[in-house]
């Protein structure tokens, strides 16, 4: 009886207020990238329905980037750590791991042949490193700032140039490689949250928290002009990128907006207003092809539309549907419940406590009626679950067993499933009603038969960073599963 992964549902961008949030592009243009969590999730473009997940980091991860070749993606995390893995296979094999200082990695650029990275953060003795991707050998050092850096870029085209954006309000420029410090870019009074060059690296654009952008010539670093003469937003810039083309910039704001600019009118083209929340602030951007995205606050991704500014083509995002209505309740019940159940037919209930019992109540209106009995758990019972027709009660419990009462034989136990090697924490019952589905804090999920405790579908890892936290069935041969990593899983479940 085997079972195949279907479909794998990514999570939203996990966000926070005041602090940009970087979404990567893939070189080929059919993915975009960005983290939530532990995990880095890819997207494809044109459909993000399509999605995968990358689960290899031990600590929360801040940022990914493609390599300009699309043969890897590095990604760092808070605790300083860089991986480099492979993306032309399913296995996203590592290709090399590093830890470049000690400390949130906040922002990562690769060199236009792919065989450089640039690192910066919240290192504790330095704030970046640039190193060959193969070896981790330093190619020059970045220094010039005396807080956290939160930015860089690499001109993609030679003679390379590195800049740097940081909360002491300054940018920095380098030369290289070697690379090597040049000069301070003081123009802004506020952090320098973003630092972009141009695609064909005739320039690059600084954004800061004081509303500015500033353009400079990616050569000589000097200053070409401020977007909008003087402020380009009314709030704080989280995010900058560049048109294909490199003759246009998105911009994201704390104010709401995303703007297009003409960078060499110095003009604004669109302005997208995205709503009148504190959720609706703009945390960051990605122009890739024709297609145009930004971040909220709420941890939306929105795709832009250059021709009706006012509303977005398409929002992905994510909705709990909740009436908030009281079904019934019982007050003092005298034992600690945990889970309940109520019957396809309505007039029942089962209460599964901690103290390893099930106790069966008739419904009354608005209250419940305890009828007296008490079915017993072989352990604290962690959930329960009524078969679809009302024939069966299956009952989980933290001693790793799966009990089945009859309901028709007056919920006399019927069977007894035992396999996990630890705590039970969900079941859910097939509409066929002769499979029910559990999973464990062992990261296992089981499909058993009710018929035959030995016959089972085994699904190992199913999430391989978090236990799964909850089960259902679509059909009879299609399981859903929810966890902890930021996903949702379709299963095909042959027998």
């Amino acid at each position: 009886m085997p079972c195949e992964i279907k479909k794998v549902f990514a999570s939203l961008p996990q966000v926070e207020r005041g602090v940009s949030k970087i979404i990567g592009g893939d070189p080929k243009g059919s993915n975009f990238l960005y983290t939530n969590g532990k995990c880095v999730i890819l997207r494809n473009i044109d459909n993000p329905a399509l999605a995968d997940i990358y689960t290899e980091h031990a600590h929360q991860v801040v940022v990914a980037k493609y390599a300009p070749s699309g043969f890897y993606i590095a990604s760092g995390d808070v605790s300083g750590k860089l991986r480099i893995w492979d993306t032309t296979q399913k296995e996203h094999l590592l290709k090399y791991e590093y830890q470049p200082f000690a400390g949130k990695i906040k922002d990562i650029a690769w060199t236009e042949d792919s065989k450089r990275i640039a690192v910066v953060g919240e290192g504790r003795e330095k704030f970046g490193a640039v190193f060959l991707w193969d070896s981790g050998s330093s190619v020059g050092e970045i220094t010039g700032h005396n807080k956290v850096i939160n930015s860089v870029d690499i001109k993609q085209s030679r003679p390379y140039r590195l800049a740097t954006g940081s909360d002491d309000n300054c940018a920095a420029f380098f030369e290289g490689p070697p690379f090597k410090f040049k000069f301070t870019i003081g123009d802004h009074n506020r952090f320098v949250n973003c630092v972009r060059f141009s695609p064909d690296g005739n320039r690059f654009a600084t954004a800061s928290a004081d509303g500015q952008i500033y353009i400079y010539d990616g050569k000589t670093g000097e200053k070409v002009c401020a977007l909008g003469g003087d402020k380009a937003h009314d709030g704080g810039i989280y995010a900058i990128s560049w048109s294909p083309d490199s003759t246009h910039l998105l911009s994201a704001s704390g104010d709401k907006t995303s703007k297009i600019w003409d960078v060499n009118v110095n003009s604004v083209v669109n302005t997208f207003t995205m709503g009148s929340t504190v959720l609706d602030q703009q945390l960051g951007c990605l122009w890739q092809k024709d297609h145009l995205l930004s971040i909220s606050l709420s941890g939306y991704i929105n795709y832009l539309d250059k021709n009706n500014p006012s509303k977005p083509l398409r929002v992905i995002k994510i909705v709990l549907l909740k009436d908030q209505k009281k079904c019934f309740s019982i007050d003092n019940p005298g034992y600690e419940p945990e889970v309940v159940a109520v019957h396809p037919s309505g007039d029942m209930v089962a209460v599964g406590g901690t103290d390893g019992n099930v106790r069966l109540y008739s419904i009354l209106g608005t209250t419940l009626k305890d009828e007296g009995r008490v079915l017993e758990a072989k352990g604290p019972v962690t959930d329960v679950a009524y078969s679809h027709d009302g024939a069966f009660l299956a009952v989980c419990d933290a001693s790793k067993v799966v009990t089945v009462f009859s309901v028709a034989d007056g919920y006399s136990e019927n069977n007894v499933f035992y396999g996990h090697h630890a705590k039970i924490v969900c079941l859910a019952w097939s509409p066929d009603n002769e499979h029910f589905a559990s999973g464990g804090m062992d990261m296992m999920v089981y499909v058993w038969t009710l018929s035959d405790p030995e016959t089972r579908v085994k699904i190992q890892d199913a999430h391989r960073l978090h236990h799964v936290s909850s089960l259902a069935w679509l059909d009879e041969h299609t399981l859903v599963t929810t966890s902890h990593d930021a996903s949702v899983k379709e299963w095909t479940i042959s027998y």
